[in-house]
Order: structure tokens, then sequence, then C-alpha cells
């Protein structure tokens, strides 16, 4: 399965997340702030990133705005993890770079069916033979 990168302040969230995400058999990265996350993507270059819009210091946007200009982890998906459900959020977080968000709490049918959907559409084309 994938590695994912988990950006996430809240430890209760984290702790679900990291729960749903082990379940399902993929390998989690934490970080707890948005510089330790972009320090993590740029070391371990993760399949799949879960950003959390409201961090403390730098905000997921911002870390998502420059992992997207950065050649290294612009091909990364990431996906907005946003308590903010208002339309002028959804454009923001489009805005930023963001291939998809989930509003909390997160539901676990939702939150697999995204994150496998982006692995899919995130993967290598394969050669033809």
């Amino acid at each position: 399965m994938a590695e994912i990168l988990i950006v996430e302040d809240n430890a209760a969230n984290m702790r679900l997340a990291c729960l749903l995400l082990t379940n399902a058999g993929h390998s989690v990265i934490c970080a707890t702030d948005a510089e330790t996350g972009l320090t993590l993507a740029r070391e371990r270059k993760p399949e799949l990133i879960l950003m959390d819009i409201q961090l403390p210091g730098m905000d997921g946007l911002a870390a998502t705005s420059i992992l997207k200009r950065d050649a290294h982890t612009a091909a990364i998906p990431v996906i907005a993890l946003t308590a903010m459900a208002m339309k002028e959020d959804a454009e923001k977080i489009r805005l930023a770079g963001c291939n998809a968000y989930i509003v909390k709490p997160l539901r676990y049918k939702e939150l697999y069916r995204v994150i496998n959907t982006l692995l899919e559409n995130n993967l290598p084309q394969q050669p033809l033979v």
C-alpha cells in the first residue's frame, strides 16, 4: 500500500487518521505542524498527504502552496482536512493546490474512497507491451 503523510495538530484526530490508514494497510508518517510536514514531504516523498488546514504557525493552505510550487513535491496529491465547509473555503482549498478535501469529523468510507481515487490517478503509467 501507500506511504501517507498526515499533518495534523489535534492528537485525537491524528490517532484516528493513523488508525484508519494503518487498518487499510498504509504506512503513516506524522507531523504536528506545517514546517515539520514540509520537511518530511521533501525527505520522504510520500505517495499522498493529508493536510489539516488550521495548524499552528503556518496553516495547511500555505504549506500546500509551497509543496505544489516545489518540483520535488508538486506531484504528491494533497487532501485537505477541514472543519470549514463553506463554498468560499472550498475555493481557497482548490486555489492552494489541494487535490481534494474532506470535512471533519473523518468518516472512514469517504476517507478511503478519496485516498483510493487519488492514489489510482497518481500511479505512473505502465509501458505498453
